[in-house]
């Protein structure tokens, strides 16, 4: 896997993912074959509906809201085929629950830091609908008040969020991981971690989109080489390929932010400026702003709540397991499981 920004530098430098399916493995029973094959055909659907038509869907809160419903889909399809793999905690090699488990510490990190941004830029609406408020009087003290809560959304929106800041560090450490532990005896395991690797490439290619946006840096963008084996990695590449061109023009650009709707209202902010100065200022000069504004608390609002399922779905599953593992008594796992939840000291795959 090649780091952040980087381009690819050949495949699989930590080892072949895939090799554990190979020729050289026990063939896969037609229900195992057709239970991965749906799994992985589900996966390629979903990354093709998360290619942007046009350049303008590019960041947008839309396309955001979009791609982190599509996260959830997935995830629920993961839990889904673990029953239908009819693969009990029982049977899971220790190895199996350290690759859930460590997944899942570092996405719920990840989607606290999205949270807080989320919260952040909506805290910024209240200045804007203060400064509006104030607008609409058309008195000259009140514009001046205007002015000054329009500059310090400006302010605010640029500052920075240390949670945020911190997930190209999660990211990093997330693609250093992503080749599939060794599973011996096992063809469910080969199964379930075959199809983790899909849903893991999905989830940390979205969740570096995010970061970038978020953090207004492509430092978190994310170049991920996926294998030609399997059946969703040409409309991974090319998602990834048509993202990462126009994200990173868009940072080349020097804009004050990379979200379109965002920017939309920013624009919106300038153009109100030489009106405010001259103290004279219409509802129809304000109502682009409005509308902008209205949109982009809408979209963060609908990006907020699929953020907090994706969060809930995680939570969900990380708490089924463990509470699996204490109900047969799994003591070896047990004992470092409190590590685990903490998120330290314990390896992924």
């Amino acid at each position: 896997m090649a780091r952040p920004q980087d381009p690819p530098r050949g495949f699989f430098p930590f080892g072949n993912p895939f090799k554990n399916l190979s020729s050289k493995s026990p063939l896969l029973s037609s229900k195992l074959l057709s239970l991965l094959t749906n799994f992985e055909g589900n996966l390629a659907v979903s990354i093709t509906k998360l290619v942007p038509k046009q350049k303008s869907e590019i960041l947008t809160v839309s396309w955001m809201k979009q791609a982190m419903e599509s996260l959830c889909e997935t995830h629920n399809g993961i839990k889904t085929l673990i029953t239908d793999l009819e693969l009990p905690v029982s049977d899971w090699e220790d190895k199996w629950v350290d690759v859930y488990l460590d997944i899942s510490v570092k996405l719920l990190d990840l989607c606290n830091a999205f949270s807080s941004e989320l919260t952040r830029l909506n805290q910024g609406h209240l200045l804007l609908q203060f400064a509006l408020h104030n607008l609409d009087t058309n008195s000259p003290q009140n514009l001046s008040k205007a002015q000054s809560s329009l500059d310090s959304w400006r302010q605010h929106i640029v500052s920075k969020n240390p949670r945020i800041e911190n997930c190209g560090a999660i990211l990093s450490s997330l693609v250093q991981t992503l080749n599939l532990p060794k599973v011996k005896n096992s063809a469910k395991g080969k199964v379930l971690m075959r199809a983790l690797y899909g849903v893991k490439v999905k989830t940390l290619y979205i969740s570096g989109v995010f970061a970038a946006a978020f953090s207004g840096s492509s430092q978190s963008l994310l170049y991920l080489s996926v294998s030609n084996e399997l059946p969703w990695a040409q409309f991974f590449m090319e998602m990834q390929n048509t993202m990462n061109a126009e994200i990173k023009n868009m940072f080349l650009s020097d804009r004050f932010t990379v979200l379109k709707e965002l920017e939309a209202v920013d624009s919106g902010v300038k153009r109100l400026y030489p009106a405010i100065q001259q103290g004279s200022l219409d509802s129809i000069s304000m109502q682009p702003l409005k509308d902008s504004a209205a949109e982009l608390s809408n979209g963060l609002d609908l990006v907020s709540k699929e953020v907090d399922c994706f969060f809930k779905i995680l939570l969900s599953g990380r708490d089924t397991l463990l509470e699996n593992l204490r109900s047969i008594g799994a003591s070896t796992v047990l004992a470092t499981s409190p590590k685990k939840a903490a998120g330290k000291n314990y390896r992924g795959f």
